[in-house]
């Protein structure tokens, strides 16, 4: 088998060919899917071996009193001999990874062959193909877990055992100091834990990522910013607990650690970095420092790792297995996401010139990871496929009519307010009949609005020859089933967004269509039709190379008891209206997505959809919810070609050219998105027997697109979107 070691005397890194490990007693042999770059401790040790011989004495001065007492007691020959032994062998590397079960030892009754599991320890969850772990440091993955987020095990246990050490209570401060990969994770469990995280990292990259993942703010150790936001956040008082998770010789960290604790605050040191305290300052304000010991209790106690006696639950609630576990959990239910933390996965077999790039600085990442072939675990990329549109035989041109007259089925607030008072009067319309759930709501529409009849019953609505549009303004849960059926009916259907909840629903939507031959469907995503859109589209002009576009959604709270809130049911606020913004994008970029890349904040609430589409151009929409009121609810930027369009909340729109600037001349009186156009349009096609005003396909692929937003948060990886074949 294959395993990356280095020698510590020259510092060479190799990747051997070494026989594999026997599967002992106690433990099982595991076949590596995934193991993890520590980039902070593995790096520091390569780092080592590649400094002189005075240089590694004084980078380790603890082993360098090692060898002095050896000198004492057995001679400098022999000692010379031991310590040039020792340093010019092959030295693993690695502690973090997930595999497969290949075998099982004697003893071992909690897995089998071929379950998932997370190993750790310097010695057994190595870069190798095969490594026998004993059954303390290991745990099962849970189901859904993906093998690549799961080999974050063992780091993640050293950052959960941290946040144990600092006691951390629902409503504090914590500020962590230095976001490599353990800060990075402090940051998360903290934010999990309702504590409100500050950051500290030169690195403006390691910052920004910080901030993503949960902290209210970061900033550079010398930066005013980060005292006054722990001031701010305190009310002046200091950090309830402070995590040193830096590495380096210098002083610094402890320093500032005191500067911004409060009185009697928490200090807990979790990397390697100097701890020179300064005693005044420490003891005026009576710091509490505290070590936190790797991945928890058990910890370097051999009758623990490698004998398997486990600490009873009772004495030790927390050892280095049940954090491993914990840990693995609470990424599986997405109260951590460490897909964010990934900036390279390399294959196995380019494992040196891996650690080459991250020790050149050629390669700049937070985590690494290698992927192994073989039996290893690892999913292909999802793919979501987009129903093809097939009409039927019975597809036709039809004919023109003097009025259209229109069914609603709903006629709840957005009904109500969006959409009827502009059809209310307008030549050419005759509201017919209101289908509602409640005798007195279809009363109430009849009344308001002037339709001729008012009913409970759907059937009857589909079945009267004399309607020809059909809306359907209901629950999103109902949107795919009412729309099939209106469509069989032979109705012209306008669906408010979405379309479906579910490929399934997708699916059945567009075989109703192929069935009956009629294709007369409209969705309701009404911003590409908003007039100032549209002008500014207009003034953009064509363009000949990929384009990137950033729509930035402050969505905002929901109300309590909103039934968008009812996921179960209802899918997921995104689902029920990212096909808004996927369709905007798409309207602007002349094409429909070809790839989908989500990911989500701890919670699931805010989100980033990252939007491939042929030619190279991108589209990322940020839906956040955790946004101020004031701000707007949609800006939106795109560049292509030297050339720049703002749209800012449907009130204000600009174009640069780079010689010169346009803005839309006035203010509208309120904000435009377009639902006034897009119904003209729909009526207008269904009058004149023309055209829906966007294509089937194109309906289809936004409401594709928006279900592998779902699919994507689940695998963690990209989805692509291919053509039924």
């Amino acid at each position: 088998m294959k395993q990356v070691v280095q020698n510590y005397r020259s510092g060479e890194l190799a990747l051997l060919d070494v026989p594999a490990p026997g599967c002992k007693p106690g433990g099982v042999l595991v076949r590596s899917a995934y193991s993890l770059i520590s980039t902070g401790t593995e790096l520091m040790k390569v780092s080592e071996a590649g400094l002189s011989m005075v240089g590694k004495a004084r980078s380790r001065p603890d082993q360098v009193a090692k060898v002095v007492q050896s000198v004492a007691t057995n001679g400098v020959p022999a000692t010379y001999r031991k310590v040039m032994g020792k340093l010019d062998s092959w030295t693993p590397l690695g502690y973090s990874l997930c595999g497969v079960v290949e075998q099982v030892g004697d003893g071992i009754d909690d897995v089998s062959v071929g379950d998932v599991v997370a190993c750790a320890g310097n010695e057994h969850a190595l870069h190798a193909e095969l490594n026998w772990v004993p059954k303390n440091l290991y745990t099962r993955v849970p189901d859904g877990l993906a093998p690549r987020h799961a080999a974050f095990g063992t780091v993640g246990s050293i950052a959960l055992q941290g946040v144990r050490r600092g006691e951390s209570q629902l409503g504090e401060v914590a500020l962590v100091i230095g976001l490599g990969l353990i800060g990075q994770l402090v940051v998360q469990l903290l934010a999990a834990s309702g504590v409100r995280v500050v950051g500290v990292d030169p690195d403006p990259a390691r910052c920004e990522l910080a901030e993503r993942v949960g902290a209210v703010a970061c900033g550079d150790p010398g930066s005013p910013a980060v005292a006054a936001s722990v001031a701010e956040l305190t009310g002046g008082h200091g950090a309830d607990q402070v995590y040193l998770a830096a590495g380096g010789t210098g002083n610094e960290p402890v320093e500032l650690a005191a500067r911004l604790s409060r009185d009697r605050g928490r200090v807990v040191d979790i990397g390697k970095c100097s701890l020179d305290l300064p005693w005044n300052a420490y003891y005026e304000k009576e710091l509490d420092v505290r070590f936190s010991r790797s991945y928890g209790p058990g910890r370097y106690d051999p009758e623990y790792e490698l004998e398997g006696r486990d600490y009873p639950i009772g004495y030790v609630r927390w050892t280095e297995r049940r954090n491993l576990a914990c840990f693995l959990d609470l990424v599986a239910r997405g109260r951590v996401d460490v897909e964010p933390l990934v900036s390279h996965t390399a294959d196995f077999d380019d494992a040196v010139e891996t650690y080459r790039r991250l020790q050149g600085g050629g390669l700049k990442a937070v985590a690494v990871l290698f992927r192994y072939a073989g039996q290893a675990p690892e999913t292909a990329a999802p793919e979501v496929t987009v129903p093809a549109v097939r009409r039927g035989p019975t597809t036709s041109a039809r004919p023109r009519m003097a009025s259209v007259r229109l069914a609603f089925v709903g006629a709840g607030n957005y009904a109500s307010s969006m959409l009827l008072p502009h059809l209310t009067g307008r030549e050419g319309v005759e509201l017919s009949t209101v289908v509602t759930t409640t005798a007195l709501s279809a009363a109430n529409a009849k009344r308001k609005f002037g339709f001729t009849e008012a009913t409970t019953e759907l059937d009857a609505a589909l079945e009267d020859p004399s309607i020809d549009a059909v809306f359907v303004v209901t629950r999103h849960s109902s949107h795919a089933e009412l729309t099939r059926r209106a469509l069989l009916a032979g109705k012209a259907v306008f669906v408010e967004k979405p379309l479906a909840l579910s490929e399934d629903e997708l699916a059945g939507v567009l075989a109703a269509v192929e069935e009956s031959g009629n294709d007369r469907l409209q969705v309701g995503f009404n911003r590409r039709f908003a007039p100032l859109l549209q002008e500014a589209r207009q003034r953009f002009g064509d363009r000949t190379g990929p384009a990137n576009l950033r729509y930035l959604v402050n969505a905002g709270r929901l109300e309590h008891g909103s039934w968008y809130l009812q996921q179960a049911t209802q899918g997921s606020r995104f689902a029920g209206e990212g096909g808004h913004f996927i369709d905007t994008a798409s309207r602007l970029l002349d094409a429909d997505p070809v790839s989908v890349y989500a990911v989500a904040t701890p919670g699931g609430e805010d989100l980033q959809v990252v939007l491939g589409y042929p030619g190279g151009s991108t589209a990322t929409v940020s839906y956040l919810t955790n946004g101020p009121a004031g701000f707007p609810k949609e800006t939106l930027d795109l560049v292509a070609d030297g050339r720049a369009l703002r749209l800012d909340d449907f009130v204000r729109a600009s174009v640069y050219d780079g010689r010169r600037r346009w803005v839309s001349s006035r203010l509208p009186k309120a904000r435009d998105k377009g639902q006034a156009a897009q119904l003209a349009a729909f009526v207008g096609a269904v009058r004149t027997g023309g055209p829906m005003p966007v294509p089937l396909e194109s309906l289809a692929a936004t409401t594709a697109a928006t279900l592998a937003v779902r699919t994507g948060l689940a695998s963690g990886t990209p989805v692509t979107l291919a053509a039924a074949r």
